[in-house]
């Protein structure tokens, strides 16, 4: 995995493939689900909170690429509920790839995306804030739920 770019975006891609792929070709897993639109509706809503969340990088004029370090702590908008709204926006898309294709062995990569974001982007994000902002980022930390 020398070369392989590791980027959020890529993972979510990833686990969306694999739980299309785990549809594909372990369909006894799933469920016959009838409301395509509901799932729709939650991929909506994790773009809408990426999207939503990429805009307070660019208002606060500060880096939204993962390993550089932001010149800015963001606290407003959706990082007042959450201080990892974007990558819980990916989250909730590959959760809603799941619904939508109805086969509940969907949950293994949508899990799998939590726990890689979580310890390869989240943790050395959340410790790069304490070095460059300190008692501020810690007291953000404290106040702010990581997920939600």
């Amino acid at each position: 995995m020398k070369n392989f770019p590791d980027l959020p975006p890529i993972w979510t891609i990833l686990a969306v493939l694999i739980t299309i792929a785990l549809d594909r070709f372990f369909p006894d897993f799933s469920v016959d689900f009838q409301y395509r639109w509901f799932a729709t509706v939650i991929m909506a809503l994790g773009g809408g909170l990426i999207i939503w969340s990429a805009l307070w990088f660019f208002r606060k004029k500060t880096t939204i690429e993962p390993h550089h370090m932001a010149t800015t702590l963001l606290v407003e908008g959706p990082y007042k509920v959450s201080r990892n709204p974007i990558y819980l926006g990916m989250v909730v898309i590959s959760f809603g790839v799941m619904v939508y294709v109805g086969n509940l062995l969907g949950l293994i990569p949508t899990i799998c995306l939590g726990i890689i974001l979580h310890k390869r982007f989240v943790i050395p994000e959340e410790n790069g804030l304490l070095q460059v902002f300190g008692i501020e980022a810690e007291t953000y930390i404290n106040k702010t739920k990581r997920w939600v």
